[in-house]
């Protein structure tokens, strides 16, 4: 790698920092590329980034930004897993550390905010910004729809009042 590839390198990932909300560092333990593949997608699919960088290139990129606290997380092979939505790079890594022991989550960042391991574990525990706003949506109709059945409670009784009279008169 020259030292243009590097400048562009560095400067991808400081695009990445500048506009991400969550960055999860990980240690990778003699990965095979399948399961490398396999966690490239698990991630990919939840809409959160995976990469390995050079740690070196890594801190230069993260100089300027709130991540400067993850710097001492950055040694050995090491990867990078990134999200715009808080909770979707830590749950996908963390997932897919249940399933081998290959993969050691080291720490990560939150904002300006450093987390350890176990903290990065908390981050993942929550749920994601889709299921936040799935919950929202069906606390906001809720009320809604129960209007709409207590309103309709009352025409439904006499309804069944009247079927009930018609009933009895005709046996």
């Amino acid at each position: 790698m020259d030292r243009s590839q590097k400048a562009d390198a560095v400067a991808q990932l400081n695009a990445t920092f500048n506009e991400v909300g969550v960055v999860v560092i990980t240690r990778n333990l003699g990965m095979t590329v399948a399961q490398s593949t396999e966690l490239r997608t698990k991630v990919r699919e939840a809409g959160a980034s995976y990469k390995v960088a050079k740690n070196r290139l890594a801190k230069l990129a993260i100089a300027d930004t709130d991540y400067v606290g993850i710097g001492d997380f950055l040694t050995g092979p090491t990867a990078i897993a990134t999200s715009v939505d808080p909770v979707a790079a830590a749950k996908a890594v963390v997932e897919f550390a249940k399933t081998t022991d290959k993969i050691e989550i080291v720490g990560g960042a939150m904002g300006s905010q450093v987390l350890n391991a176990d903290g990065v574990k908390a981050l993942a525990s929550m749920p994601s910004l889709d299921e936040l706003r799935a919950k929202l949506i069906g606390l906001v109709q809720a009320p809604a729809t129960k209007i709409a059945q207590l309103s309709t409670a009352p025409a439904a009784k006499l309804a069944r009042v009247f079927g009930a009279y018609a009933a009895k008169d005709a046996a």
